[in-house]
């Protein structure tokens, strides 16, 4: 899978999300991902819920190729 958001974009995103969730790094990851997977879909121009599911068809393509 192709990068999308830039590694400077990651850090900024993890920084800020430490700080609102200090001391949790399970619930840190999970909206670290949550906000990566947003800046996707808002450059390709989808809402979350459409990229998610446009991952999902994805996601499902792939592993049907595979079998």
């Amino acid at each position: 899978m192709e990068k999308k958001v830039f590694v400077q974009e990651v850090k900024r995103i993890r920084k800020k999300i430490e700080q609102e969730f200090p001391g949790d790094p399970a619930l840190q990851e999970v909206h670290i991902a949550r906000k990566i997977i947003s800046k996707e879909a808002e450059i390709e121009g989808m809402s979350l819920g459409k990229y998610i599911r446009f991952l999902e068809l994805k996601r499902e393509k792939l592993e049907k190729q595979s079998s």
